[in-house]
């Protein structure tokens, strides 16, 4: 299984080494439209080779769907952290009551004679 391993993540290195050597023409990213920079008077722009474009994109987008997924799960984590309190309270609850001594079901009577011999 371990080569198998090393064998996927060496085809994935060279297919994103030869995605960065065939990208490696610069692009200029702008923040804004040109018609909306040039009405508030400021342009934010930003010239990288397309690759380092290519593969931010791809990371922004796990990000994303990283973040997603945990905060789709919180009910689900907050329902697993319930049910392992409820456990343990039903666990504490389960072993007191097996300590706890067992009533007297005899006479009373016959109880404090037994003491006092």
């Amino acid at each position: 299984m371990r080569y198998i391993r090393y064998a996927f993540l060496a085809t994935l290195g060279v297919a994103l080494i030869t995605v960065a050597l065939a990208n490696r023409d610069t692009v200029t990213l702008n923040l804004l439209p040109k018609e909306l920079s040039g009405f508030l008077g400021w342009s934010w722009s930003l010239t990288l080779p397309l690759f380092v474009v290519i593969f931010a994109g791809v990371i922004a987008g796990i990000l994303i769907g990283f973040i997603w997924e945990w905060l789709r799960e919180h009910k689900i984590r907050a329902e697993g952290a319930r049910t392992r309190k409820e456990r343990d309270q039903l666990a504490h609850e389960v072993k007191t009551l097996r300590g706890a001594p067992k009533p007297n079901t005899g006479d009373d009577v016959l109880a404090l004679i037994d003491d006092a011999s």
